[in-house]
């Protein structure tokens, strides 16, 4: 079943793009499409049949080089399983989509063919982003890495016609170039230090590169935070971190299914996926941890404060993509990497449904992008208003604190910020405050695009305005599906990732026990002594824990009464890759979490309602008040517009200094040197000797004679010196 899960895009990648001139362009499309969807039925089965044991499939020998061996196999563990429901539920809702985006595109010349390949792309793209998140070894998942690097440069530049698009694709390859290249450098440390790439070799040694060291440009440097490090900065480039974030935004240069399927489920998650994955190292890696803590936060405050002023539509949620995945890896970086997932999880519904609403939007609109020419389009569209709706109330946390009623970011989101809270110490108080503002300008935003698309008065072309139609069933059926997990996929995997530490364990496969008592006597003694898990928890992995002594029990039930006669508190027990997850020990975030103020548990819905109110009054009450303030603040107004100038930066001390040396290179070392070095000898040195040597040629004997004679001449006096020597 994994192996059909896996293979079944790539064998739709390869009807779409090898056979659609016998099959037709729409049964390359349909062919493309169901194989997908079959991929997502196997995907579900998957998830839901999933007890938490790690288990893999090798599919065949890939490599075997001296001491480097590995297979190509397939690795199923629990962040594999809710990968693939990511991945697949979302690329076959795409591919859906992408019938009616599609179908007619101005880019594109009357009667050119370009939608099977477009759907080989989708295609290809999810076989290799499946393909890295099922890899049982490092080469394996950075094949699957890199191959996400060629379809999205492929996809981001499918308008292949319009520089702009060639121009992002070339940015979005070249930035993940350098990401790539510290990843690289961090899978050969592991190789250096382990001898192995395989997660069953190198995961389970995480506490002992700790205390081991490895050279690095002439210092030995700890082994943990150096290869935390260099994997981490391969994740700042794929998951668009500060620094490494500049090709996200620009990536709305490709089609919207492209943005929706790159933004929400499969590209831009990889790096987060990647520092959960290799847990077992990052627990051990404290500098490395604190570093992405520190970049995860400054990355959701930046691009929030960007999100503020654009005024492409596609732009806005694409910064908004920027500034979610820094709360993901807050909560990496402090050590719960169940919430990492958890918003990764959530993030994927409802900002994929964002995306393709857009589409919609755009769709609509003649495919007019700048939300100053929207307006009023609330009655013109109505299922894409409801659905867009769903999805601010969801990426904006609107629910209830305390309680289970919310959207699905009310319960991740809020998961983050607690866990931020929890780690205590200035950084965790950075960290909080941080995402606290960002939780504020994010919802403003998402309002700000609410009330400029679907309120006020219609702008801009009138005709436009009045043609505005809702999009055709294959385009609104997606929206429909992704509105569901929007509203519910936070509340019914709340526990799961973010329950109690014994549910989370079991989810993940990881073993527990209660705080402070050994822990053959803590697996699933103390559930009988306060009462079952939760109901969707993962029952197999209870029962694998379900016997215990009498004695143990008693020593669990006694754990809970000195707790208050409240839940046990549990911790995490088990040796660094034993489990999909690791936590060090000493980290109990993930129980500080629940006990943190009542002030911070409320934080982020007050944040979520000051954003509301502001942009309501800006965008439905006093409508000028955005514009009077941009003049009166213009320095700070182009400041944002100009996002904090970080192409220009990147231009000034990256662009023009490699086209110069580019140039030179071009014109002095090419054209001076190197042809001016062949054309001399060429059309200079050759011909002079030639000359010479014509001259040589006079047609009279005693000349010839003259010359053998010489000749012989020089001939003895060298045997001469020779022997006399």
């Amino acid at each position: 079943m994994e192996t059909i899960l896996l293979f079944s895009p790539l064998v739709g990648a390869i009807i779409a793009g090898f056979t659609w001139r016998l099959i037709g362009e729409t049964g390359a499309q349909v062919a493309a499409t169901a194989l997908l969807f079959l991929s997502c039925l196997l995907s579900w089965v998957v998830f839901l049949s999933f007890d938490g044991t790690t288990y893999t499939h090798s599919l065949f020998t890939w490599i075997e080089s001296g001491t480097l061996f590995t297979d190509w196999a397939i690795r199923i563990d629990r962040l594999t399983a809710i990968m693939l429901i990511v991945i697949t539920t979302v690329s076959a809702l795409v591919h859906l989509y992408s019938f009616g985006y599609m179908a007619h595109d101005d880019n594109f010349k009357h009667g050119e063919s370009y939608r099977p390949r477009f759907f080989a792309y989708l295609s290809f793209f999810t076989f290799a982003m499946l393909m890295l998140v099922t890899a049982d070894n490092l080469l394996q998942l950075f094949f699957g890495w890199e191959g996400v690097g060629v379809a999205s440069y492929l996809l981001i530049g499918f308008y292949y016609r319009k520089p702009s698009a060639g121009a992002a694709a070339m940015k979005a390859f070249i930035v993940n170039r350098v990401g790539d290249f510290g990843f690289l450098l961090g899978i050969f440390g592991l190789f250096w230090m382990a001898d192995s790439i395989q997660f069953d070799v190198i995961l389970p040694m995480g506490a002992e590169f700790a205390e081991m060291t490895i050279p690095f440009l002439g210092m030995e440097l700890n082994a943990a935070n150096t290869i935390a490090m260099l994997l981490f900065i391969g994740a700042m480039g794929k998951s668009a971190q500060l620094i490494l974030h500049t090709w996200l935004p620009d990536a709305m240069e490709g089609p919207t299914p492209v943005s929706a399927l790159i933004h929400a489920a499969t590209m831009v998650t990889a790096g987060v996926f990647l520092v959960c994955r290799m847990s077992p190292l990052m627990e051990y890696a404290p500098f490395a941890t604190n570093f992405i803590i520190v970049l995860g936060a400054a990355t959701a405050f930046f691009a929030a404060t960007v999100g503020l002023v654009q005024n492409d539509i596609k732009r806005v949620i694409a910064y908004s993509t920027c500034s979610q995945l820094g709360y993901m890896f807050v909560a990496a970086g402090v050590g719960v990497y169940s919430v990492a997932m958890f918003h990764l999880f959530t993030h994927a519904f409802f900002k994929a449904m964002l995306f393709l609403g857009a589409g919609s939007v755009i769709h609509a609109m003649h495919h007019e992008q700048d939300m100053r020419n929207y307006g009023g389009l609330r009655k013109k569209i109505p299922y894409t208003f409801a659905a867009m709706m769903i999805g601010t109330l969801a990426i904006t946390g609107v629910g209830i604190p305390t309680t289970y009623f919310g959207f699905a970011g009310f319960f991740s989101k809020d998961a983050v910020v607690e866990s931020a809270y929890a780690f205590g110490g200035d950084l965790g108080q950075y960290a909080f405050w941080a995402l606290i503002v960002a939780a504020v300008f994010t919802s403003f935003y998402s309002w700000r695009l609410m009330f400029l698309t679907f309120f006020g008065t219609p702008r801009g072309n009138k005709h436009t305005h009045d043609h505005a139609h809702e999009s055709p069933w294959t385009m609104l059926a997606p929206l429909g599906v992704l509105a569901v997990g929007a509203v519910f996929s936070g509340v019914v995997w709340y526990n799961s990732f973010f329950g109690h530490t014994d549910t989370v364990a079991r989810f993940f496969g990881v073993p527990y026990a209660v705080e402070g008592h050994a822990e053959e006597g803590a697996h699933g003694a103390a559930d009988e002594a306060h009462g079952a898990a939760d109901a969707h928890a993962a029952a197999p992995a209870a029962d694998a824990h379900a016997a215990a002594p009498a004695a143990d029990a008693h020593a669990a039930e006694a754990a809970a009464d000195d707790h208050g006669g409240g839940y046990a508190h549990y911790v995490f027990t088990g040796a660094p890759g034993e489990g999909a997850i690791h936590a060090a020990p000493g980290n109990t975030i993930l129980n500080d979490a629940h006990e943190v103020p009542k002030w911070v548990k409320w934080s982020p819905f007050f944040a979520m309602l000051l954003g509301f109110v502001t942009a309501y009054w800006f965008y439905i009450v006093n409508p000028s008040l955005p514009k009077r303030l941009a003049q009166a603040q213009r320095p700070l107004y182009l400041f944002l517009l100009n996002k904090w100038y970080f192409d220009e930066a990147y231009d000034f001390l990256f662009v023009r200094p490699a086209r110069w040396l580019g140039r030179f290179l071009w014109k002095g070392g090419d054209g001076a040197v190197i042809d001016g070095g062949i054309n001399g000898l060429a059309m200079g040195i050759i011909p002079f000797f030639t000359r010479l040597a014509g001259r040589a040629q006079s047609g009279y004997i005693f000349t010839y004679a003259f010359a053998m004679v010489l000749g012989i001449v020089v001939l003895v006096t060298w045997v001469t010196l020779s022997v006399g020597g």
